[in-house]
């Protein structure tokens, strides 16, 4: 399967990649067309600092106290927070990130972790939005824990509609072609075509 991926360089800064791979994908929520790995971008030093400096140009006017991490982007949560307080409208703010629980979609907020999202504006930060289930359930778990959610910002957005603004590094433009279905209505399942590989925020486990 790895010999169908092909990567995909930002166009403001090659430092940001992710790697494509086309076939038939099952996610939590949905099958897709194209698995996108963004690694690269979770893992490596160079890469989450540039995605971290894209993302803050992005968000420069937006107020933030807390930056909420998921699907294991803290790398750049941390490098985002350090951008964000050196100038802008959080110029000097000591930005929080925390990786709160989330089960079953919803976000589970520990007493300790109260402090830094009630009375606070939240940015939710996640490495993709193929439906977006999971990032607008947490929106709300921010509401309900009284806090403000400022915005989504994600690496790869695959155009889900939010009342939020979602900011993102690529989207469906940079990979032609890609889909998203719900997991009963999946035309390549009709079509009888297998499922490749089970995918979530970890990478991706072939089905042999």
């Amino acid at each position: 399967m790895e010999d169908r991926a092909y990567e995909i360089f930002s166009s403001i800064n090659r430092d940001v990649s992710i790697a494509v791979i086309p076939g038939h994908f099952a996610t939590k929520h949905s099958h897709i067309s194209h698995c996108v790995d963004m690694t690269k971008v979770k893992s490596q030093l160079t890469s989450a600092k540039a995605a971290a400096k894209m993302f803050a140009a992005m968000l420069n006017s937006t107020p933030v106290d807390t930056i909420i991490s998921l699907d294991r982007m803290k790398m750049v949560g941390a490098y985002l927070a350090e951008d964000l307080s050196g100038g802008g409208i959080n110029r000097g703010q000591n930005i929080s990130v925390i990786s709160p629980e989330i089960n079953n979609d919803k976000m589970l907020l520990r007493d300790n972790f109260l402090p830094f999202v009630k009375n606070r504006h939240v940015l939710i930060l996640t490495a993709s939005t193929s439906t977006g289930l999971t990032v607008e359930s947490v929106a709300e778990g921010v509401s309900y824990y009284g806090g403000e959610p400022v915005a989504i910002a994600a690496v790869f957005d695959a155009r889900f509609e939010s009342h939020l603004p979602v900011i993102t590094l690529f989207g469906t433009d940079d990979v032609p072609g890609f889909k998203s279905y719900s997991p009963d209505e999946c035309p390549l399942c009709r079509a009888g075509a297998r499922v490749d590989a089970v995918v979530n925020s970890y990478g991706y486990s072939k089905i042999i």
